[in-house]
């Protein structure tokens, strides 16, 4: 469509003035950038011809709604995306300072590029340019954008849980998720959901002299680590009894296709990871433990004396933070009394231990068979030029899972990031090439639903 070649410049100054914004979700200090993103959101969703459009205030964040449902008969696409952003440190790595967005080469950098700030756009912009064009668009369209995805908030759940009458569709519509090589369109058919929480072990009241008490009490963090070498073995096997049980694995269809992915496993541990080897659970291929597998990972343990120097103290209490991965079947309130049982047999004596669960979401997984994932997939293969492949995520959107619990719909995750966009590092970027292909991707994909009936 020549209206998307003939407005690129202005749709990527618009995408910069929005990046101009810190919307950091996670500090109180930008409470008023966060307010600044939504009415920015509710504006261009207004400019491109959606209807009913609210800034809707609650007990987080600000969440954006918009509609136009004026296409009888033919399916309703509920689109998906935030607006808040991760803090931008350590500054000193940024190339160019994270909220004034720099062209380099083909690549746009700032904070919220590709995260999602970009691929956000990318379906205003789509949904603009059909209206622009043709008056109405060819399917009825829901539009819900919030601003918490970074930091955890719950405005979204309860909207989707208390709204669910209000927001029924066919299938939501998601760019929130990255291709899996550059000019090979992807659809992510599959994410893990997780589990994080804290592990507290208490021992003494206070602190103890480590020469006046040492060998006689209990040491909070050698019990830490104790409990946490019995949930997980030196090759990376799970030991939490039942935890296992309800995986389902991969089909052979699905492990067949994986294997035929451009993937590099040495240059992924090379230039990617960094690191000496790859680890993880025996028997299972790469990414099958990245896509299919559920983890137990610490993410920082504090307790004692840290500082600079000596003091020998033996502290009263230890914490961990802990996240574990779930994968297809594994019920997140099940896989947390798994975890604590398994934490309380692990326990040594002289300490109490406890497992106090911050955030779970399911995972969650789409039949790549559904008509309008399908649909989805002829939409990238004209505009990219090559066959869309279908992958997993390690990640978790925990949207999806929602969309899944609460409107019982499949999500079409079209992913046009790339795997080194930097999302939540310094030097974000997102590849204008995909930017632009992105917009009329997802404006050709509007046509391709609308033949699903």
């Amino acid at each position: 469509m020549s209206y998307f070649r003939e407005h690129r410049s202005r749709f990527l100054e618009e995408l910069k003035a929005f990046l101009r914004i810190p919307s950091i979700s996670a500090s109180a200090e930008h409470s008023r950038d966060i307010e600044r993103a939504a009415e920015f959101v509710a504006t261009e969703l207004r400019q491109a011809g959606l209807k009913a459009v609210q800034v809707i205030s609650g007990p987080g964040h600000p969440l954006v709604y918009g509609e136009w449902l004026e296409a009888p008969g033919k399916p309703v696409l509920l689109f998906y995306g935030h607006y808040d952003v991760q803090p931008p440190e350590p500054l000193e790595e940024w190339i160019s300072p994270p909220f004034e967005p720099e062209i380099r080469g083909e690549n746009l950098y700032a904070r919220g590029a590709a995260d999602d700030k970009g691929l956000l756009m990318i379906l205003i912009k789509a949904l603009e340019g059909v209206m622009a064009v043709r008056g109405r668009l060819p399917v009825n369209v829901r539009f819900l954008v919030e601003g918490e995805e970074e930091s955890g908030g719950e405005h979204l759940a309860e909207f989707v849980a208390s709204q669910a009458d209000g927001l029924k569709a066919h299938a939501a519509v998601i760019c929130d998720t990255e291709m899996f090589a550059p000019e090979l369109p992807t659809l992510c058919v599959g994410l893990r959901g997780i589990l994080y929480g804290e592990l507290r072990v208490q021992g003494a009241a206070q602190d103890l002299h480590s020469g006046v008490y040492g060998g006689a009490v209990p040491n909070p963090l050698m019990a830490l680590a104790e409990i946490l070498c019995e949930l997980k073995d030196r090759d990376g096997r799970l030991q939490i009894p039942g935890y296992l049980d309800r995986v389902r694995p991969p089909a052979p269809e699905e492990l067949a296709a994986w294997s035929r992915l451009p993937f590099d496993e040495r240059r992924y541990l090379e230039q990617e990871v960094r690191a000496k080897e790859l680890t993880g659970e025996p028997g299972y291929s790469l990414l099958e433990r990245l896509w299919a597998r559920p983890t137990l990972e610490v993410h920082g343990i504090r307790g004692g004396f840290t500082g600079e120097g000596a003091k020998t103290v033996i502290p009263a209490k230890a914490v961990a933070k802990l996240s574990s991965r779930l994968v297809a079947d594994q019920d997140p309130q099940e896989c947390a009394q798994l975890l604590e049982q398994a934490i309380r047999k692990a326990t040594p004596r002289g300490v109490t231990a406890e497992f106090h669960l911050l955030h779970a979401a399911a995972p969650s997984l789409t039949d790549p068979s559904h008509p309008l994932v399908q649909a989805a997939a002829r939409a990238l293969e004209e505009v990219f030029g090559n066959p869309a492949v279908y992958v997993r995520s390690g990640g978790s959107i925990p949207v999806v899972s929602l969309f899944d619990r609460y409107l019982r719909i499949p999500s079409v995750m079209m992913g046009f990031g790339l795997p080194d966009d930097n999302l939540h590092a310094p030097n974000e970027k997102l590849y204008l090439p995909n930017f632009y292909r992105g917009i009329e991707a997802v404006a050709r994909y509007l046509d391709l639903a609308a033949e699903v009936v």
